[in-house]
């Protein structure tokens, strides 16, 4: 499309073009949202690529309250995946006009009829609406453009508001501050007006204002129904939020536009640098990061055995993945990242009701009147022969299986499970088990009291906080006997014998013992002497035996990633 409309010269062509980070190159998904403005007979297309996993559906979600229109594009090979559905359901409760385009028509493996019956099925629309393309070939491209400009509606504008654009993502410029993107919905905008964020009430100068072609084009004013960026002399995104609305601060708009409700994160982690040193970096960079990642949330933490670090909330695994990989390669940070937990409601036998975030923060069992665990309700599609073992990983999860539907080839099954379930392993699982074809997506149901219990896992006799988990009483012992087993291999052997041990309270669940290395003290003593022998084990003993009293274990970082991968 940007090849098409000559936005982007031939010579300056790349693939993944708008994925402009070396992440999204790697992993060939994209994470970030980008705009791009083309020209295409006469008409001004703002187009806004957006990621497409499940974790990054706030990304489409801030999108989608932008535009007038959708192009929904399914691949001809694969067909319409979980998370496809997701953001369908998202679009259309904005209303949005949906244009569906089947991708990759070039390749042998693909099955335009099946994948076509199966759009017609999800959106109600008539064949000849499904346009068939091939991206890499260029072939039917032109037709998207076309039908993007008989279908989509163009944009309305109120002359009664005064000037308005929604804020609808941001990020920090070392050199020049605070970068908006905006959609422009009423009046006009000119370079250097006096600004005014409507929620957060922060005012600013607009220092340079234009459209993106994909790289920043500066103009002197934006119009109703662009999108395009300001420059703000800003210091903190705080002060500008995602959703906000940007208005003239001498002719303020009396009415703000809808913005969107904001992302609450279920996953928790615990980020320490490897060396105190780094803690200020590491909270400077997470601040950095925040700036343009509204979904991240965090506070600070301090564990005895980690030192200072962050408790940071995340939308899922591979949003936390992403996060750890950005931190370590863009900022050089050495990290070590605790297991990831979701946060449980905790009512009290004094009737009060506090949340807690890590499984070291829950007060005394005698004072725990019920704990309340989070649930999702999950949606995986898959070929229809793999139905029975993923029903069995279902209920191996705790998961209550709701609904079976069928799409031609392909089974939706609605389940619902505990969210602290699905965070370990269970995507793993769930592509071994069906041999990769399966996708899965999933959002918080609700709060349900469950017989949880804290898992403590004891070094030496001492208990390792960070590495205590919450669970349900019937799976403990298990979880308790794998990650003994696990700590066994990564912590190194010492020269006394050390305990590893999983408890319930003061119960012992689980234990391995990490054997001594022993020093051969005998082998300066040049005669067979046995009573000289046997005096040297017995020095050699009762050392080992105030070792194990006063020693210390250090315990690498990788133990602290143990439940990440339990298989």
């Amino acid at each position: 499309m940007l090849e098409l409309t000559g936005t982007v010269q031939k010579r300056e062509m790349k693939s993944q073009l708008l994925d402009s980070m070396e992440l999204e190159r790697e992993k060939g998904i994209t994470i970030k949202l980008t705009p791009v403005c083309m020209t295409y007979k006469g008409f001004s297309l703002n187009l806004i690529d957006t990621p497409g996993h499940v974790d990054f559906s706030y990304e489409v979600s801030r999108s989608l309250q932008a535009v007038e229109g959708a192009v929904l594009v399914v691949d001809a090979t694969q067909g319409i995946q979980a998370q496809t559905l997701a953001n369908v359901y998202l679009a259309l409760e904005q209303n949005l006009q949906i244009i569906p385009v089947i991708n990759k028509i070039d390749l042998p493996a693909s099955d335009v009829p099946r994948v076509s019956a199966e759009i017609i099925n999800l959106l109600g629309c008539n064949q000849e609406d499904i346009i068939k393309v091939s991206a890499k070939t260029g072939e039917n491209v032109d037709q998207v453009l076309d039908s993007i400009i008989a279908r989509v509606p163009s944009p309305r504008q109120s002359k009664q508001f005064g000037m308005r654009a929604l804020i609808f993502d941001s990020y920090f410029d070392d050199y020049r501050g605070v970068v908006l993107y905006v959609r422009m919905f009423d009046g006009v905008l000119h370079k250097n007006d006096n600004i005014e964020m409507m929620a957060t009430q922060s005012k600013d100068i607009a220092l340079e204002i234009g459209t993106l072609r994909p790289k920043m084009s500066p103009q002197n004013e934006l119009h109703a129904g662009e999108i395009g960026y300001i420059v703000t002399n800003l210091k903190a995104t705080r002060e500008a939020k995602v959703g906000d609305t940007v208005t003239l601060a001498k002719k303020p708009s009396q009415q703000s536009l809808p913005g969107y409700k904001n992302v609450r994160p279920f996953v928790y982690a615990g980020f320490f640098p490897v060396s105190n040193d780094q803690y200020k970096d590491l909270k400077e960079a997470i601040e950095k990061m925040s700036l343009s990642d509204s979904a991240l949330q965090y506070e600070p933490e301090n564990s005895p055995v980690l030192g200072f670090g962050l408790r940071i909330g995340f939308l899922g695994l591979l949003h936390m993945d992403i996060i750890r990989e950005r931190l370590e390669r863009e900022f050089k940070l050495d990290l070590i990242v605790t297991n990831p937990s979701t946060d449980y409601h905790v009512v009290l036998t004094t009737g009060k009701e506090i949340d807690i975030r890590s499984a070291s923060d829950l007060p005394d069992v005698t004072k725990v009147s019920e704990i309340r665990e989070p649930w999702a309700t999950g949606e995986i599609i898959a070929p229809k022969e793999y139905v029975g073992p993923i029903l069995d990983l279902i209920i191996k999860k705790r998961g209550i299986q709701k609904n079976i539907s069928y799409i031609d080839t392909r089974a939706i099954i609605d389940f619902e499970a505990p969210m602290a379930n699905l965070l370990t392993d269970f995507y793993d699982q769930l592509k071994s088990s069906t041999s990769g074809y399966a996708s899965f997506n999933y959002e918080l149901l609700a709060y349900r009291a469950e017989d949880l219990v804290r898992i403590d896992f004891l070094v030496a006799g001492e208990r390792i906080d960070a590495l205590s988990v919450m669970a349900h009483r019937s799976e403990a012992d298990a979880i308790g006997r794998t990650v003994t087993k696990k700590l066994k291999e990564v912590i190194p052997r010492q020269n006394f014998e050390v305990a590893l041990q999983a408890s319930i309270g003061a119960r012992i669940i689980a234990r391995e013992t990490l054997g001594a290395y022993r020093k051969d003290v005998t082998v300066k003593i040049h005669t067979g002497d046995r009573d000289r022998k046997a005096k040297l084990m017995q020095k050699q003993k009762r050392g080992k035996a105030r070792m194990k009293r006063f020693g210390k274990v250090d315990i690498p970082s990788e133990a602290f990633t143990v439940m990440l991968k339990r298989d």
